[in-house]
């Protein structure tokens, strides 16, 4: 048979090759492993899509979700595979498709833009439209997408056994997500669980935007989306008040529960808006010299010692007032991405840094805005500029450095704004990366790197050249992590706006393999669709494999593998897991079936943990975190040793410790 098929065509080869293995396809599906095969020689963007939300590549005969392209031929293998558990993904017209009931009417569809049922509201527009048949449906099947104005179905499923069908009216797109966003939403609905899941991820949070919701239901879902920090837009705290205060605390007791750090989010130089109203001497100026109110932020001049001194000592109150786990210093650098070029928004003007700069170049800076056209002049200034803002990064870094006296497990970051993708932020808003990290040979903080919104547009891969260019900056490059903005586009982008579906998935996934951190910009921007795959989407999965019984799963920053009932992970009971999920240390792990279960459980951890055993009432683990850990149990805890000594337990729930950073070894002894 094989010798019939033409050269080239292998989608022929592969489905007629099926037929040869019917015992192993079966055996397989028994328990589907996180596998796809594309059964063509062009795969197209199907596996940026798949592998987006962490299935593994893998032959067809050992692979639960296969995709069929257009053109695809009848095999009667396919009835089966389908019945015993496969997922089969059609792409447009074939005979396959046609066996199944997706077949092409006689009307035809100008399709630019669709409705899903996902996310019904959200325009979903496509960069160029396509003429499309319009297709009958077999019985049964469940429309997710149609053409806006027709209603002609564009994306469909249909159960069948234990399997189903996803059917797609065209290609999804050279880049996976230009057309069908909710391509892997789908696919869960029709019975795919997501392979992996990941912890790791850090997410803004501004208050403004979540004032009277429930904050334990909030938390919660934050943590099965696989947030394990939130950085709290802190300016709306900075001063005492009793109903705001109030209500932070309740935030940081929520996610303390659920085992989330929080770290107050700083945006100086802007303070707050009683600090701008109480304070117009230090006020920030313009190259037009008014007062620097721009957009939302209203910048203060710490250039000025007493405006410094101030800031400080009100940031430092903030810290004791609340059970912060660490501080981000964002932004901590000059308006505005426009530059030299627009004098109404260029910072700093004040008459402090004017001053300063006339002493040692010899003329006021706010001449180049004047009489001073010389490309000279404005290089000294902008190259000047670059120097304050690293000074003051630095300031900042030891002034935040000197809360951990009181606050010894007190993270910190520092986010900046990328200038190596994009080196015009440099001059732009004074920021420079290659004059900053050097800094973490003396300080201990994360560099979270911030995408610009000039590359906003442009695709995934941009992260693994992102991450090249800071490895070569700085020997830390486990203190390196990435900021993805998921915002209202000003480009022109498509299919929508703000990253959602596959291509935020995408996003997700390349950066977190590309950085050891990923944070999100911002938790409210997240569309609820996207809320089930992103934990997902963030875990990093190097190697997966079926060997016999056992599976063999390697990471290079540890996963969560789903898994249900007892489980040896390396020949040995294995207690961190919460019954649906197993959690792995980085490295490579093999996991298989146990008759005993490991007790007491270690549910949730939000450190890097290094090893776990449970022994009688006690349960044993390693770990390191640059912040105080969070671990929560299946049980009360009753004494806790940290590296053999005796400690207090502090408690943040009825189930949940808090542990120092650092890197240690705890055991804690629980009630029977």
């Amino acid at each position: 048979m094989r010798s019939l098929v033409k050269k080239g065509d292998r989608s022929h080869f592969l489905l007629l090759e099926l037929g040869s293995v019917p015992f192993l396809g079966l055996a397989l599906f028994a328990a589907p492993p996180p596998c796809y095969s594309v059964l063509s020689d062009d795969p197209g963007a199907w596996p940026e899509i798949l592998s987006s939300i962490g299935l593994q590549r893998q032959p067809a005969a050992a692979a639960r979700v296969l995709v069929a392209r257009a053109g695809a031929p009848v095999s009667p293998e396919w009835t089966r595979r389908v019945e015993t558990g496969a997922i089969l993904i059609l792409e447009g017209d074939s005979p396959l498709a046609a066996a199944f009931g997706f077949q092409p009417g006689a009307g035809k569809a100008r399709v630019g833009s669709l409705t899903d049922v996902h996310n019904p509201k959200l325009p979903v527009i496509w960069e160029k439209s396509l003429d499309l048949p319009v297709f009958d449906l077999p019985a049964g099947a469940q429309v997710f997408a149609r053409e806006r104005w027709t209603g002609a179905p564009l994306t469909a499923g249909l159960r069948r056994g234990e399997g189903a069908v996803l059917w797609v009216a065209a290609p999804p797109g050279e880049r996976g997500y230009e057309r069908f966003p909710y391509l892997p939403n789908a696919l869960c609905d029709l019975g795919m669980d997501p392979p992996f899941r990941s912890n790791r991820l850090w997410a803004f949070f501004d208050s403004s935007y979540r004032l009277r919701v429930d904050l334990d239901y909030f938390a919660a879902r934050w943590r099965k989306s696989g947030i394990a920090a939130l950085h709290v837009a802190a300016w709306h705290f900075y001063e005492p008040d009793p109903e705001r205060d109030q209500y932070l605390e309740k935030l940081i007791q929520a996610c303390h529960r659920e085992g989330i750090l929080v770290y107050a989010w700083l945006e100086l130089p802007h303070v707050s808006e009683k600090f701008w109203a109480d304070h117009p001497e230090w006020r920030e100026k313009t190259a037009l010299l008014q007062d620097a109110q721009l957009d939302w932020r209203k910048l203060m001049n710490l250039t000025n010692r007493d405006c410094f001194r101030a800031v400080s000592a009100g940031v430092r109150q903030l810290a004791r007032r609340f059970d912060w786990d660490g501080v981000n210093l964002a932004e901590l650098y000059f308006e505005s991405l426009e530059g030299i070029g627009n004098p109404s928004r260029f910072t700093p003007m004040n008459g402090d840094v004017r001053a300063q700069f006339q002493a040692r170049n010899g003329f006021d800076p706010i001449e180049i805005f004047g009489s001073r056209k010389d490309e000279t002049s404005r290089r000294l200034f902008l190259d000047f500029r670059t120097g304050l803002a690293r000074n003051m990064q630095e300031d900042w870094l030891g002034e935040i450095e000197t809360l951990r006296r009181d606050k010894p497990d007190l993270d910190l970051v520092l986010t900046h704004v990328d200038d190596r993708f994009d080196t015009g932020m440099r001059d732009a808003i004074g920021a420079d990366a290659g004059r900053v990290l050097p800094l973490l040979d003396r300080h201990s903080f994360t560099f979270l790197i911030e995408d610009p919104a000039t590359i906003w547009n442009l695709g995934p891969q941009r992260y693994q050249t992102l991450a090249e260019r800071y490895a070569a900056l700085t020997r830390r490059r486990e203190r390196l992590a990435i900021d993805l903005n998921v915002v209202e586009r000003y480009q022109d982008v498509y299919p929508t706006k703000r990253q959602t579906g596959a291509e935020l998935f995408d996003l997700v996934h390349r950066a977190s393999g590309s950085f050891q951190r990923v944070a999100l910009y911002f938790e409210s921007s997240l569309q609820d669709p996207d809320l089930k795959l992103l934990s997902s989407a963030a875990a990093t999965v190097n190697r997966f494999e079926n060997s016999g019984a056992k599976t063999v799963v390697e990471s290079a920053t540890g996963a969560g593998v789903p898994w249900k009932g007892p489980v040896l992970v390396d020949g040995r009971p294995w207690p961190a897991t919460d019954g649906d999920t197993v959690w792995l240390p980085a490295g490579a792990h093999t996991l298989e079936a146990s008759a005993e279960k490991a007790v007491p459980s270690l549910v949730q951890f939000n450190g890097d943990l290094k090893t776990a055993r449970a022994a009688g009432p006690s349960i044993e683990f390693s770990y390191r975190s640059a912040a105080r850990a969070i671990a929560i149990l299946d049980r009360a805890p009753l004494r806790l040793r940290v590296d053999g000594a005796e400690q207090p337990i502090q408690l943040a729930g009825p189930k949940t410790i808090l542990l120092p950073h650092g890197q240690h070894t705890v055991v804690v002894e629980t009630r029977q």
